[in-house]
């Protein structure tokens, strides 16, 4: 798992700064495309870092390896995955017979991954300044950079369908187990997210501090809101989730500035409690609310 997915499992500090991403050593220094005439350190380490600064926990639990695999062969098109490390996923997505691209930040392992997979796309880069190009996307994410990557994700237009080891709170909380999050209210009538299991920390090596989780998100095929209101849906959704209240209800007059009985009638038609928190809040109610309440307040 590598490929600035490296940058690491660790639990807490997925909401650094992107400029904290780099080593301290060498803030401004971006890998070219093809990694070309990079060398290593006098210790051995990669120029980007060591196995901390890099992330690099990797995954070699084989059901978890067999499980996200099977999710991919039920997918159609090129393959693009993030982080491949020693290829311990790599293989089993080789032998799907598609085309697959593999980005990796690790130049000490390019080479490697090249002669062991030959028929593969193998590019040095940094998957927060890679293009996710491919239909599939698929990768054991570094857990600190976990947030930031999903927003990228979630910004590009050219994927369908991602299967993505992610920290098991952030795998949760993005499919709405025990209450979703902001980024999950602001995507959802996009992509549907789906928690396909648990991933104990005995599952990489070495062991993170956190287990982990795989998140299965897929493009809506019809949304729930039309693509031009996005950012101004995005802005409804960061009010109700930062408004003062008690319960919705609350929030919608508080937040919104909506009089009782308009408030209690988008509650009606989104089939809510006022009680309910924005954390309760399912994707049809999200959009419910908003063509009741939103459009043309964003």
């Amino acid at each position: 798992m590598h490929a600035r997915p490296h940058s690491g499992h660790r639990p807490h500090s997925d909401h650094r700064p992107h400029s904290a991403h780099r080593p301290h050593s060498d803030h401004r220094s971006r890998p070219d495309r093809f990694g070309e005439g990079r060398s290593r350190s006098d210790d051995g380490r990669s120029r980007f870092g060591g196995r901390h600064e890099l992330g690099q926990n990797f995954l070699h639990h084989r059901p978890t390896i067999e499980r996200i695999v099977d999710l991919a062969r039920a997918t159609e098109g090129p393959i693009l995955e993030i982080g491949p490390g020693d290829g311990a996923l790599t293989t089993g997505l080789a032998r799907l017979g598609r085309r697959l691209t593999l980005v990796e930040l690790d130049e000490h392992r390019v080479g490697g991954l090249r002669q062991r997979f030959p028929r593969t796309t193998v590019v040095h880069a940094d998957a927060l300044h890679t293009d996710f190009d491919a239909p599939v996307v698929v990768g054991n994410l570094p857990f600190h950079l976990t947030t930031p990557l999903l927003r990228k994700l979630l910004r590009s237009s050219d994927w369908e369908r991602a299967i993505l080891v992610t920290q098991w709170e952030v795998a949760r909380k993005r499919a709405g187990v025990g209450g979703g999050t902001l980024l999950t209210g602001q995507s959802a009538p996009w992509f549907d997210f789906q928690l396909r299991g648990r991933v104990p920390a005995r599952a990489f090596r070495p062991v993170p501090g956190a287990d982990g989780g795989l998140l299965d998100i897929s493009r809506r095929c019809s949304p729930l809101v039309p693509p031009s209101e996005r950012a101004a849906y995005e802005r409804f959704v960061r009010r109700v989730f930062t408004a003062r209240g008690r319960g919705i209800g609350q929030i919608l007059q508080r937040g919104l500035g909506l009089t009782r009985s308009a408030s209690t009638a988008a509650l009606r038609r989104a089939a809510l409690s006022p009680a309910a928190l924005p954390r309760d809040l399912a994707p049809q109610q999200w959009a419910s609310l908003w063509r009741s309440t939103g459009s043309g307040r964003g």
